[in-house]
């Protein structure tokens, strides 16, 4: 069981809050979560007046800190938060920020020389005023290892369920999904606009297709049996691909097969070389190079760590 502690005080966004407890503290995260709701004391969040059951020193003695959104990014954050913040990291906490709380990270110096991003709207202020820190204003949130911040309000959602990913697997993150009702995985590294939100709606031109290639991970398909699939060119159909997923075919299709070879190494005995043809890849040596690129560790190492997490409750 893993211990995630949400960092709270006056001035916060409750969105963000809300999000966070939803995904670790509600009872589909139990057993996987415990969840501790830390604060300097009584804390107005808008319209909400919350009473934490800790203080902020409890952040030290957590697996994972969350900082959710900072209301007014003109006004710095308490130092006793930045401070509490600090001192969990330096205990060995993974921290990540949701939405504009990256202004919390990068005043307690934990974005210094890394990568980090922030909601659209405020990703040049983040660069303007913390320019050590390597601010993207394009993606939907950043895995640096021990800190990770995520963009703007849903991406939040994104960034809170690749960190159930990377502690329980793909299995139990999509079992999480689908109780919230939400998409089980959207990268990282998508642009913060998507016009179309996914799945495709019932009129858009993708809203056959993504399901008809779910269905044929299998087959090795290219961007031409799509566009021809779709009955538009290729180039049109890399149009639609960026406007409703963020990304490209190819992209996305590579995402759709490692997602699936993920759950098939947590739920089943197959060996690599069935799960490779399971899932389009052709051989086990293929699957092994996209996934360690892809996930970070070999589909072996990753079925070991994974398997015995993923096992259905009773």
């Amino acid at each position: 069981m893993s211990s995630v502690a949400l960092a709270v005080t006056d001035g916060m966004l409750p969105f963000e809050l809300a999000l966070a407890c939803e995904v670790f503290g509600s009872a589909a995260a139990d057993p996987w979560y415990t969840l501790s709701v830390c604060g300097p004391g009584p804390v107005r969040l808008g319209a909400f007046r919350i009473e934490p059951g800790h203080g902020l020193d409890r952040l030290a003695h957590a697996d994972t800190v969350i900082v959710p959104g900072w209301a007014d990014v003109d006004v710095s954050p308490p130092a006793d938060l930045v401070d509490a913040v600090r001192a969990a990291h330096r205990a060995g906490a993974r921290v990540a920020s949701l939405c504009t709380g990256a202004f919390v990270l990068a005043a307690a110096g934990l974005l210094d020389g890394r990568r980090a991003t922030t909601h659209w709207a405020h990703t040049h202020d983040l660069a303007a005023r913390h320019p050590r820190v390597t601010v993207d204003p394009d993606v939907l949130y950043v895995d640096d290892g021990s800190v990770l911040t995520s963009a703007g309000k849903a991406a939040a959602m994104d960034l809170c369920l690749h960190l159930v990913r990377l502690d329980h697997g793909a299995s139990i993150a999509n079992t999480l999904a689908r109780r919230l009702v939400v998409p089980p995985h959207r990268d990282g590294g998508q642009a913060q606009f998507v016009t179309t939100p996914v799945p495709a709606p019932d009129h858009h031109p993708l809203a056959a297709l993504l399901p008809w290639v779910i269905g044929r991970l299998d087959q090795p398909l290219t961007v031409q049996d799509l566009a021809r699939q779709a009955r538009m060119s290729s180039r049109n159909l890399g149009r639609h691909f960026r406007a409703v997923t963020g990304t490209t075919p190819l992209r996305w299709l590579l995402t759709q097969r490692i997602r699936h070879a993920q759950e098939l190494l947590e739920t089943t005995d197959d060996s690599v070389d069935a799960i490779a043809a399971a899932t389009g890849m052709g051989t086990a040596a293929t699957l092994r190079r996209h996934f360690h690129r892809t996930v970070g560790v070999p589909p072996d190492t990753y079925r070991r760590t994974f398997r015995a997490r993923s096992a259905p409750r009773r």
